[in-house]
């Protein structure tokens, strides 16, 4: 029998060998500490009374946030800042960056930017919900640490990743090679590679929409959605739809088993609902490494130039052919 490789083991052997990954190394594993800590909470969450809102808080973005959101949160914060490998973070959770000013950190020329628990609002119903993270570098280490560092195009990520908490723990990465996937072993607490060098089908007979949202979308999309509905053999439709409300699972589905997923712009929501720095960036990071596309509607995600840190944007990301084709409908009728 083969023997199982450890991220860690798996990333100093394969993909980010050399003493100059060592800092980035040690900052992966800084988060996957976090992410097994958030896994155990979540099992536990019910036995612990910690499901729920907490105290009718809302974070910065309006959205009623749960008690696990802080948990997560908190986790994650707490182990980035004792690892000593990140200067500072941008969370959802938190109106302003975090900055780490002892000795070690401040010399790190990582940042992070993270959804500590993205699709919290499942929580209580038992749906997968995962974390997502961005890493950039600094422009300087010699210089402290502010907003301006985080503001950079998605396109200059050096690594992004997903958790997936699920039926298992799945902890999927890209650092710009290709993408992986390691499964936490419950037994021994270890992340494990399970998924190698992933590749996203070029096409899917599935899509991710909020259908509720219809009569808000833009024609186009409306047009596109009704097309996905009609019976064509040819083309193997009618497809599926298959919205989970949490972009992690539906992502992780549409890379393993080909799919789009859209989040528009709407009428209530001018700029689309998720955020660009730590939503859009990291998945469409990880999604264009597997071989997919993605694009707000108008160009690709990790061209735009952002200007604050929880800047929103419409998404439309997976199997290549199917981004291809909703470009088509995009630039062909409405989207207004």
């Amino acid at each position: 029998m083969m023997k199982k490789l450890t991220a860690y083991q798996y990333l100093l052997k394969d993909k980010l060998s050399g003493d100059k990954n060592r800092e980035l190394i040690a900052l992966l594993k800084d988060i996957k500490l976090a992410a097994r800590l958030v896994s155990k909470e979540l099992r536990n969450a019910g036995l612990n009374k910690i499901l729920g809102e907490y105290k009718k808080l809302t974070n910065i973005h309006g959205e009623k946030v749960t008690k696990l959101d802080i948990v997560a949160n908190n986790l994650f914060i707490n182990s980035l800042e004792n690892g000593g490998n990140c200067a500072g973070v941008v969370s959802e959770e938190l109106e302003k960056i975090v900055i780490f000013n002892n000795e070690v950190s401040k010399n790190s020329k990582y940042l992070v930017l993270m959804d500590p628990l993205d699709g919290s609002s499942n929580i209580d119903v038992n749906v997968p919900v995962g974390t997502i993270f961005s890493i950039f570098k600094k422009s300087s280490i010699k210089k402290s640490t502010n907003i301006k560092d985080f503001i950079q195009k998605g396109n200059r990520q050096v690594a992004a990743g997903y958790i997936m908490y699920g039926s298992s723990t799945i902890y999927v990465l890209t650092v710009g090679k290709g993408v992986d996937a390691f499964t936490l072993d419950p037994v021994v607490q270890e992340f494990y590679l399970s998924h190698k060098n992933i590749k996203i089908p070029k096409s899917g007979r599935s899509y991710s929409v909020n259908q509720g949202n219809f009569y808000e979308f833009p024609i186009a999309l409306q047009e596109y959605i009704r097309w996905c509905e009609q019976e064509d053999a040819k083309s193997g439709r009618p497809y599926s739809l298959r919205y989970v409300g949490s972009m992690v699972a539906d992502i992780h589905r549409s890379i393993l088993k080909g799919g789009l997923f859209i989040y528009s712009k709407s009428k209530r929501a001018a700029s689309g609902k998720l955020r660009l720095m730590y939503e859009c960036n990291p998945m469409a990071f990880i999604v264009e490494q597997a071989g997919g596309l993605a694009i707000d509607g108008d160009k690709r995600i990790l061209d735009i130039a952002p200007k604050s840190i929880h800047q929103k944007s419409p998404i439309f990301i997976g199997s290549s052919e199917m981004v291809k084709l909703i470009s088509k409908f995009i630039k062909s009728k409405q989207f207004d």
